[in-house]
């Protein structure tokens, strides 16, 4: 599969070259162009048609047009092209617009890199998804497209487990090559024996594998590392 084709679009010159460096952290993903005005980025965009991005992260509060008129500019123009809107705006009512103007993901800034590498890989994972031939055979299969984006993956969380936590276990094996049920602990606050209830689930849904750690005294640990 080709790399997904990036267009950064934020007002602050820094913050651009942060999520540059960000993206291209990520395998499979690299920046084409970086814009700082709404006008920059639909004159990107309508170069080609657009079709040499797939992908928009889309600061919300630009000096010239709101990131939602963006939005609305590209679907009146027929664009597909994706959105991941990356801004600090937290009014619901921009929330609610962005969701029917079809924004794939919505990241509140400050953020952590894991927490902008999740949104990217679960985006590349639906991509795949939606991108591949044929037809969906079952709705099972169409739930679990939508739950991609979502994070949860399609399964239904046993009882004693949230989304949140779960979230902020994944993003905490992000991080690291792998780690143990203790260590899980220490980054995420919560205890180790929940800490293991949630890499366990991971493992079951096949989003962690375990694998046995060497070098201590007695038994090798188990540490677990995603998928």
């Amino acid at each position: 599969m080709t790399d997904i084709r990036v267009l950064v679009v934020e007002d602050e010159p820094l913050l651009a070259e942060a999520h540059t460096a960000y993206t291209e952290r990520v395998p499979g993903f690299v920046v084409v162009g970086v814009a700082h005005t709404a006008r920059a980025a639909m004159a990107a965009l309508r170069a080609n048609d657009g079709g040499d991005v797939d992908l928009v992260l889309l600061d919300f509060r630009l000096p010239d047009l709101h990131g939602l008129d963006v939005c609305r500019a590209l679907r009146a123009a027929g664009s597909s092209v994706d959105v991941l809107a990356v801004t600090s705006a937290r009014d619901l009512a921009v929330v609610r617009t962005a969701v029917s103007l079809g924004v794939t993901h919505y990241l509140l800034k400050p953020f952590t890199f894991a927490a902008f590498r999740d949104k990217l890989e679960r985006y590349a994972d639906y991509r795949a998804q939606a991108l591949a031939d044929g037809e969906v055979a079952a709705q099972h299969e169409v739930d679990r497209m939508f739950a991609t984006l979502r994070g949860t993956d399609g399964h239904s969380l046993p009882k004693g487990l949230d989304a949140q936590t779960l979230n902020r276990v994944r993003a905490a094996l992000a991080e690291e090559v792998g780690l143990s049920a203790t260590e899980v602990s220490a980054r995420t606050g919560i205890s180790r024996v929940t800490a293991r209830r949630y890499l366990e689930y991971l493992v079951t849904i096949d989003r962690a594998a375990r694998h046995p750690r060497y070098g201590t005294p007695g038994r090798p640990e188990v540490e677990y590392r995603p998928r």
